[in-house]
């Protein structure tokens, strides 16, 4: 990953953490499995995260809903955890 992203280090942690994840548990779990997993794989790893936190969306500065990020990581990245599904 080229380090002129914002947090690339950072970034490289958390899909190395899902690596670990996806290589443990193969496939075929719920959403929720994985992202607890990934929180577990992330505090294992000494990276602070979050899990299922409510953020507020706004639009032209006016509260237009409420969103739940799967996680957030170090108070920096939102990550959105999706599985595949196969059929």
């Amino acid at each position: 990953m080229s380090s002129e992203y914002k947090y690339s280090e950072l970034s490289e942690k958390i899909i190395a953490a899902a690596y670990n994840v996806h290589k443990e548990l193969g496939q075929g779990f719920l959403e929720k499995v994985y992202k607890n997993a990934l929180a577990i794989e992330l505090e294992e790893n000494g990276i602070k995260c979050k899990v299922e936190v409510p953020l507020t969306v706004n639009y032209h500065n006016r509260a237009v809903g409420e969103y739940y990020a799967d996680i957030i990581v170090d108070d920096k990245i939102i990550v959105e955890v999706k599985r595949r599904v196969f059929g």
